[in-house]
């Protein structure tokens, strides 16, 4: 049941599921206010971009990894074990890649390619994000994967898997294993996945009344009439 629910959120653009989750706390019938809107990292900065924003919203349970250089201490991690943790997550996943990489390496590092974007697809990866650059975006394109980067590069070196479902930041959002995004061409959200049928509920109200609200302003040009539909929403 709760897949069938998470692509019911496929319906509301990200900066409404903003809206009902936590940007207006005093609208206590239409936001849930689950953090502070400013003070909480609940969403993206303009640093994540979204490479394919003709595929429209994606939206999943979130799933981390953190790759970085290669430590000859520490070999544990390998691709097997991050395909096992997707496949053992709630569907659909969104994979969140925290690059922990020094600067001038991970402004370069065109870390997820074709080739793994095949294999998160497989496993059941609906979108992606990372706070560094990836590449092969042509190859990835058709797959229907959401590939939300800081931008592309062609190459990298060696890299490693350090760490698997930890808490992650990337462009501004904190994440922690289990919680549900949202993202679009805007950026991502999150919420967590206990507040979905709540989520659910709001922007569908939410949704019906600027649709009502933005058809009444279209058939109008009286400043008057246009400032007592919107009813001080921006005064």
């Amino acid at each position: 049941m709760s897949k069938e629910k998470i692509e019911l959120l496929h319906k509301y653009d990200t900066p409404s599921i903003t809206n009902v989750v936590a940007t207006y706390p005093a609208d206590k019938e239409l936001c849930l206010g689950l953090y502070n809107p400013w003070e909480v990292n609940w969403y993206t900065d303009q640093s994540l971009k979204c490479m394919f924003p003709e595929l429209g919203r994606r939206a999943g349970y979130v799933i981390t990894c953190v790759y970085g250089m290669p430590d000859p201490t520490f070999n544990r991690l390998g691709m097997k074990d991050l395909l096992a943790a997707i496949q053992a997550s709630p569907q659909p996943v969104i994979l969140a890649v925290k690059q922990n990489l020094p600067e001038y390496i991970k402004n370069k590092n065109g870390l997820m390619g074709g080739n793994m974007l095949t294999a998160f697809k497989a496993a059941g990866v609906v979108g992606v994000m990372s706070d560094g650059p990836s590449r092969d975006v042509d190859e990835i394109r058709p797959m229907g994967v959401q590939y939300m980067l800081t931008g592309v590069t062609p190459g990298h070196g060696t890299f490693a898997l350090e760490a698997i479902n930890v808490p992650v930041n990337i462009c501004g959002m904190d994440l922690m294993p289990g919680e549900i995004v949202h993202m679009d061409e805007n950026g991502a959200c999150k919420f967590p996945s206990e507040k979905l049928d709540d989520v659910l509920e709001l922007a569908e109200r939410l949704h019906v009344k600027e649709t009502k609200r933005m058809d009444l302003m279209s058939k109008t040009d009286s400043v008057d009439e246009i400032m007592k539909i919107m009813g001080g929403a921006y005064d």
